[in-house]
């Protein structure tokens, strides 16, 4: 039976028929990732049939000698297999959940991530928490879920109890939003799995407040992986005359305003995204000094205002697969070149990359052609990278896409 038929049909209750263990054999060539505890099995290192497997039913990973490797949800796909669990004896049940959600929740507490002064953050970060195809993020009360995988997308259930136990009455409401990431043949809804509450929704991020909207923003409504980037342009603001591209809802723009910015530019080619920026500027008090424009920053970088003391180069993934990397890589030194030509003598340019096939060596070298182009020199002042809320498993270093740069223009 189909997924879409069988979830409209069955009872809660009975999704778990479907996420029985299954069995498949792994290739004796391909057992090298797993004995290393990569957390994912591509279709083509499975040996045995699975053409009767469920989409997102359980399935136990086995050698050619019945040896026990993994056990992870199934998907048709470049990736077959998302490991949950390289232990025989653990059960995925509801205890599984409690267990994984609570040590992710802890780890935020630990990181200071739920307080009043930090109401953002990312409580389960896909393989970095190990639980792969799972994304939650928390907006002062409020988590959203967005499951990657149909295996998720089934335990969505028990993921939401999980959540009621570790966060108790500090949780508002549930929103599962994982129609826009789980395949066309998937039959989601976006909707409250528990409680409910009104949109947009005001949540702080080191003390500045934000308005969220999970339910027509861009991912779960936030771009929370910058949070400790924003707060280290702050640092470089003061008195100076700003320009933030790429700014969907102005994050970097409101740092740079509150720590007392001269001037700052809030660029995007989104009508939507400059309606944000002007939302979150209405929840400050120092928005006085804040010019919103509507442009292609590509094309505006090529002729922009060479007075500027700070430019933020924040773009979205240039290349998602590998065959697209040289153009990304050529698109990423263009846009550098254009910013470090333009930029006073002095000036500060924070870049970043977010293609996961970008690694932060190539993206660098990147940059460095940028200013060999422009002929003029450039200091590397900080490397950047995502924050400790989106961890990196150590046997997925493809979680590490987020990678930046501050650089000093003379």
């Amino acid at each position: 039976m189909g997924i879409n038929l069988y979830l409209r049909c069955c009872k809660l209750e009975e999704i778990s028929k479907i996420m029985k263990n299954n069995t498949a054999i792994v290739r004796k060539s391909k057992l090298d990732a797993l004995l290393r505890k990569h957390p994912w099995v591509f279709s083509g290192a499975i040996e045995s049939e699975t053409q009767d497997f469920e989409d997102g039913c359980l399935v136990d990973l086995i050698t050619r000698n019945q040896q026990f490797l993994a056990r992870g949800h199934f998907q048709p796909g470049s990736i077959a297999v998302r490991i949950l669990t390289f232990n025989e004896q653990e059960k995925i049940n509801q205890d599984f959940w409690n267990k994984k959600i609570k040590n992710a929740v802890d780890i935020r507490y630990t990181l200071g991530l739920l307080s009043e002064k930090n109401q953002i953050c990312r409580l389960i970060h896909g393989e970095g928490d190990n639980l792969p195809g799972l994304i939650i993020d928390y907006y002062a009360g409020v988590a959203v879920v967005q499951a990657h995988s149909t295996g998720m997308f089934l335990a969505e259930e028990q993921i939401c109890t999980a959540l009621q136990n570790a966060l108790g009455d500090q949780l508002i409401a549930v929103y599962s939003k994982s129609k826009e990431t789980l395949p066309n043949r998937v039959d989601a809804e976006n909707k409250y799995l528990f409680g409910n509450t009104t949109v947009p929704h005001i949540a702080k991020e080191n003390g500045i407040p934000f308005s969220v909207n999970w339910i027509t923003g861009q991912k779960t409504g936030f771009f929370i992986d910058q949070r400790e980037n924003r707060a280290l342009l702050a640092k470089y603001s003061a008195g100076k005359k700003v320009l933030n591209t790429f700014c969907y809802s102005g994050g970097f723009s409101m740092y740079a305003l509150e720590s007392g910015a001269k001037e700052v530019h809030s660029l995007d080619s989104s009508e939507k995204a400059i309606t944000l920026v002007e939302q979150n500027l209405a929840l400050i008090k120092n928005n006085k000094n804040h010019t919103s424009i509507k442009a292609d920053a590509v094309k505006h970088m090529n002729d922009v205002e060479t007075d500027y003391d700070v430019i933020i180069l924040d773009p979205p993934a240039f290349a998602k697969h590998r065959d697209k990397r040289h153009k990304a890589i050529k698109a990423y030194t263009r846009l550098n070149a254009n910013a470090i030509r333009q930029i006073k003598p002095g000036g500060i340019i924070f870049t970043f990359s977010c293609s996961q096939v970008v690694d932060k060596f190539l993206f660098n070298k990147a940059v460095i052609a940028a200013a060999i182009e422009c002929k003029r020199n450039v200091r590397i002042l900080e490397q950047l990278h995502q924050p400790a809320d989106h961890p990196i498993n150590a046997f997925h270093p493809e979680g590490e896409y987020l990678k930046g740069l501050v650089i000093q223009v003379d």
